[in-house]
């Protein structure tokens, strides 16, 4: 029986992870969760498009909820309410703070018998299962992750959050003589600044002063304080006509030695190149509620992370299947 999956959000997260459920023919997408009119929203697959306020009544028709909203200001309490409710998944990407939302909603699932699994993506999520990976073969290392040049979903919404801001994009662009070092296997010490330039497209409401704005860009914690920002003001049809797409990517590193005198260098490179961030990212997200409705029916709850997944309960093969095509 297929396992129906429920969004919260369809924005371009939302629509990826519809996507996603339409090639995975163990779970179907049953509704569509919205803050916008629900008649101006068309699903796909023929899903329901509710208002948010109804979410509560579907507590005994979703498996898993997929929360697709913001990390800036939505899923630190999203999250933690829904997990009252349902078995969830979301994609919360504030590194910093991943603890504290962790703790969150570990209590409230726990509280109310369900699973959460936060943080799913490819950073957080792939990335991260390759941190630990490396980190696991090579103790004796160093990490280095770069993203970019892309996209970020994330700092973008965080942008368009400030007052004055009508709308956005803003691209991660890694610094590629600091890129280079850690590839030749130099083992460079990089400071946040040094591994990364963070550039800003922003459309202003009419009225709105840039300096202020760009003020509270530069200055934003966890997303934009730490790094060298560039900010553009351009028109509406500018940012339409040149920066509409959403592709992004990055690598993960781990350059590491081995021998008695640490004299064998090995660098591990895990790379992504994506086409349109939120596919991909919605992909991992249905993956995840996959694994979700799996451990749930197995009797955990509480909150986990991919690094408490096992990987053969993401895929919809048996293990029979994995074993003879994927080991």
């Amino acid at each position: 029986m297929k396992k129906s999956i429920g969004i919260i959000g369809y924005g371009n997260l939302g629509r990826g992870v519809a996507l996603a459920l339409q090639k995975s023919p163990d779970m179907s997408l049953a509704a569509v969760f919205t803050r916008r009119d629900p008649a101006s929203i068309s699903p796909l697959g023929g899903a329901l498009s509710l208002p948010l306020a109804d979410v509560a009544s579907w507590r005994d028709k979703i498996d898993v909820m997929v929360l697709c909203g913001g990390s800036a200001t939505d899923l630190p309490t999203q999250t933690v309410e829904y997990a009252g409710l349902f078995n969830v998944v979301d994609s919360f990407d504030t590194h910093a703070r991943i603890p504290e939302h962790f703790s969150a909603v570990d209590k409230a699932a726990r509280e109310s018998g369900h699973l959460a699994l936060i943080s799913a993506g490819w950073d957080p999520g792939m990335f991260s299962l390759n941190r630990l990976y490396a980190n696991a073969i090579l103790p004796e290392g160093s990490d280095y992750t770069f993203w970019g040049r892309g996209v970020s979903q994330g700092h973008s919404d965080a942008i368009r959050r400030i007052p004055g801001v009508r709308d956005a994009k803003q691209y991660t662009v890694p610094v590629e003589n600091a890129l280079q070092a850690v590839r030749s296997g130099q083992r460079p010490q990089l400071e946040t600044r040094q591994k990364h330039t963070r550039e800003c497209f922003v459309v202003l409401e009419d009225g709105a002063d840039a300096y202020d704005v760009e003020r509270a860009i530069k200055t934003m914690p966890n997303y934009f304080a730490d790094y060298d920002t560039t900010v553009h003001f351009i028109s509406q049809e500018e940012l339409n006509a040149n920066h509409s797409g959403l592709a992004h990517g990055g690598m993960v590193f781990r350059s590491g030695v081995t021998g008695e005198q640490g004299e064998h260098t090995h660098i591990i490179e895990y790379r992504l190149t994506l086409d349109s961030n939120p596919e991909f990212t919605g992909s991992v997200l249905t993956a995840c509620a996959r694994a979700v409705c799996r451990m749930a029916a197995q009797g955990h709850r509480g909150c986990l992370t991919l690094f408490d997944v096992p990987p053969a309960t993401l895929s919809i093969m048996t293990g029979e299947e994995l074993r003879r095509h994927l080991l």
